[in-house]
């Protein structure tokens, strides 16, 4: 990256706080924007701003003298978040929008944007997947908001590339698409994964058994910014300018064989039992619309939402050769294992809870089979609240 200025959104996560840290040691000046507080402390070199990038005003004056900018910030990517429609717009649309024209109105001639496998997989299996055969799907394909605002949003990036800038010059933007992620410290999805595991409500598996996906590793995924960030500039002939890049770490993996560390280093057995994709995902339906229609109540918990029914349970995996040939992108090898002996190293210690048997499995596909069974007295308040 070599010297300068630049800004990471959604700087206060565990990726944006990773890839500051990252820019930092290359002796970069780095803001990072963020809406709340980290949670682990900032980088040393680095400047936080607690605001919103759907302040229009606010993002203006903090990019005073950036000159590129890594758009990582979004909202709704997993849980009940996937379920707040007008938030999930107004972030991941409207906050795209700004980051796209403070970069126009300060002559800002780089933007990173963290995109989404999602805006390529609608449910249809994907097997070694490229980016000149895949194109984002129709928005009316997507199940949820999340997948949909941010397919709108990697379109608008790729769209501003070319743009004039205000004082002359040209926007150069590209693209990344990575899959899940995961590395020491993650708290979204292997805190979630872990804890329904030690409350054996992962205690069954479902759709394809041979389904495989990718992930990738948090410093391959920093690595893979900052070398497309290299590639926007005049000295790698912008090859990256206008692009799209699969990321992972170049591995095609089962989920629930990827998992085997986690179930043995908590002590529990890889789930036995495995359902049919319609029974979960049906329970799936149930509980986000119970969760809709009970929100100013009580907080229903999702064990998993339909799109994440999806992602399991259907293959859709991707090549990277583009990344590699472009951007020089080679990604390290790491074990889930590893950052699985660091989260548990790390945690509040607490009494874990004994594992549980198949006796006290059954009693929870009881309760699936009951939920589905009272599905179709809420198949009505489904359909009001969805068309609402």
């Amino acid at each position: 990256m070599g010297t300068g200025r630049v800004l990471v959104t959604g700087g206060a996560g565990y990726f944006g706080l990773r890839l500051g840290r990252a820019l930092v040691s290359q002796g970069v000046s780095v803001v990072l924007l963020d809406l709340h507080k980290p949670q682990w402390d900032t980088p040393d070199g680095t400047v936080f701003h607690q605001s919103d990038i759907r302040d229009y005003d606010s993002l203006y004056k903090i990019c005073e003298g950036v000159d590129c900018i890594f758009h990582t910030a979004s909202y709704g990517m997993s849980g009940p978040e996937q379920l707040r429609k007008e938030q999930v717009e107004s972030v991941n649309v409207g906050g795209t929008n700004n980051v796209i024209n403070v970069c126009v109105e300060k002559g800002i001639t780089r933007l990173v944007y963290t995109s989404t496998i999602n805006v390529t997989f609608a449910g249809k299996p994907i097997e070694e997947g490229d980016e000149d055969s895949l194109p984002c799907v129709p928005l009316d394909m997507h199940i949820d908001h999340y997948s949909r605002t941010k397919s709108i949003s990697d379109q608008m990036v790729l769209t501003a590339n070319g743009r004039s800038l205000k004082g002359g010059g040209l926007l150069r933007t590209c693209v990344l698409r990575p899959s899940g992620i995961y590395g020491p410290e993650e708290r979204r999805h292997l805190h979630r994964v872990m804890v329904n595991v030690e409350r054996r409500l992962f205690s069954f598996s479902f759709g394809n058994r041979q389904a495989k996906m990718n992930w990738v590793h948090v410093d391959n995924l920093v690595l893979a910014h900052i070398l497309a960030a290299e590639s926007l500039t005049p000295k790698r002939n912008c090859v990256a300018s206008g692009q799209a890049y699969f990321i992972n770490d170049g591995e095609s993996v089962n989920l629930f064989e990827w998992l085997t560390p986690l179930f043995e280093k908590l002590g529990y057995s890889r789930p036995l039992i495995h359902l049919p994709v319609s029974l979960v995902y049906s329970a799936a339906i149930l509980m986000e619309c119970l969760h809709l229609a009970l929100r100013p109540i009580v907080e229903i918990p999702l064990l998993f939402t339909r799109n994440e029914v999806r992602n399991i349970a259907v293959s859709h995996t991707f090549k990277i050769e583009k990344a590699r040939r472009d951007l020089g992108y080679c990604p390290r090898r790491y074990s889930l294992g590893d950052s699985v002996d660091q989260y548990i190293r790390s945690r509040p210690s607490r009494s874990r809870p004994s594992p549980l048997g198949p006796s006290r499995t059954v009693p929870l596909l009881l309760v699936l089979l009951l939920l589905l069974g009272f599905s179709l007295a809420v198949l009505l308040l489904c359909s009001w609240l969805w068309d609402h």
